[in-house]
């Protein structure tokens, strides 16, 4: 893991999860972390948490929708540890319900903040990565990008997005290393939101064979930590107890 030492990693959607997850253990590793996410007061306590262990960690308040405070949280890391490595883009939401819900306000939530809130964290560190010659940017989609399931149709069209847009970053530069994390369900504060009652039932059904977070923060480690001339372009993880299952 010498390769994850020191490097600089942004976190988006850092206050719980997958994304918490994460942090606590590339600044294990010796990482430096900065964390961003609207819940202040949990960034707080993880960055605490972090210090207390020995590690380096940072945070700020970050709403990925708004590209003028990716650009900010970006900048915020640099000042802060002097770099920028790697971006995690991994704040999403996950609010499902079918078609003829007609939940446009959620739809149009999805959109803005799985896809457009990636394309934010991009743009925010693109001129950066390519003035210093390196960089490493991991996008979180999920296997609903390569699955589609009843009142899943926008959540896994927006992931699928996150895909396409990460293959064709990778495919513009043999200097960034780009890659798509996929998992499979996992158990996370992700679908919290949704207000159908049955896909809030069909995903408590899927809770029952889900990831553990501290397995998906394994395969961040393992992408960031493989030598620079090494892209690992996609890794796609599931709960072995999901045999038979899409997602």
């Amino acid at each position: 893991m010498q390769n994850v030492q020191n490097k600089v990693v942004l976190i988006t959607g850092a206050s719980s999860g997958i994304g918490e997850a994460t942090a606590r253990l590339l600044a294990k590793h010796g990482a430096k972390v900065m964390l961003g996410a609207r819940r202040t007061e949990r960034l707080e306590s993880i960055v605490q948490d972090i210090r207390r262990a020995g590690g380096q960690a940072a945070y700020q308040k970050l709403d990925v929708v708004d590209a003028d405070q990716v650009k900010a949280f970006v900048h915020f890391a640099q000042d802060t540890f002097g770099q920028v490595d790697v971006l995690f883009n991994n704040a999403g939401i996950m609010p499902l319900s079918p078609m003829n819900a007609l939940k446009t306000d959620e739809w149009n939530r999805i959109i803005d903040i799985n896809i457009k809130g990636v394309l934010n964290g991009i743009g925010a560190v693109l001129p950066i990565m390519e003035q210093q010659g390196r960089g490493q940017i991991i996008n979180t989609a999920s296997t609903g990008a390569y699955a589609v399931g009843p009142s899943c149709g926008v959540y896994c069209a927006s992931k699928y997005a996150v895909w396409a847009i990460s293959e064709g970053l990778r495919q513009e530069s043999n200097r960034i290393r780009v890659t798509v994390l996929s998992p499979g369900v996992t158990t996370t504060e992700l679908g919290h939101d949704i207000t159908d009652k049955a896909a809030a039932e069909l995903v408590g059904q899927l809770r029952t064979m889900s990831l553990n977070v501290a397995s998906v923060a394994n395969a961040v480690l393992y992408a960031i930590s493989q030598p620079d001339d090494v892209e690992t372009s996609e890794i796609v993880i599931r709960s072995a107890s999901s045999f038979g299952h899409a997602f």
